[in-house]
């Protein structure tokens, strides 16, 4: 059993700040690649930020500068600093890990943590 949880969700006004985590528990040595994925109400999932083991990482280009992810590979965590929060930044928050080199061969997700950011 591979089980991510994701926390840390809310509802904060325009430019306020959140930091979601997501943790992995099971049979886990390494994560080769830990990703964040939203999904606006009525929308389709997008990416919003990936980090590999090496530490690099990738942003959906509205948030760059706003929101940082991490890993504590001791824990198992990934984590998803956000900030200066706008309204189209609503949505319901996925955390994904791979745990094989081979993207999308091992591919494990939460179930999600809600976010809305108020006018």
């Amino acid at each position: 059993q591979v089980q991510l949880v994701e926390s840390g969700g809310g509802s904060v006004q325009v430019g306020g700040s959140l930091r979601l985590s997501c943790t992995a528990s099971g049979r886990i040595f390494r994560v080769a690649l830990w990703t964040w994925y939203r999904q606006p109400p009525g929308k389709a999932r997008e990416f919003v930020a990936d980090i590999t083991t090496g530490g690099l990482t990738n942003y959906l280009e509205p948030v760059k500068g706003r929101f940082t992810i991490s890993r504590d590979d001791a824990k198992d965590t990934a984590y998803l600093q956000m900030d200066n929060l706008k309204p189209e930044d609503t949505g319901l928050y996925y955390c994904s890990a791979d745990l094989s080199p081979n993207i999308g061969e091992m591919r494990y997700w939460g179930n999600g943590t809600l976010v809305n950011v108020s006018p």
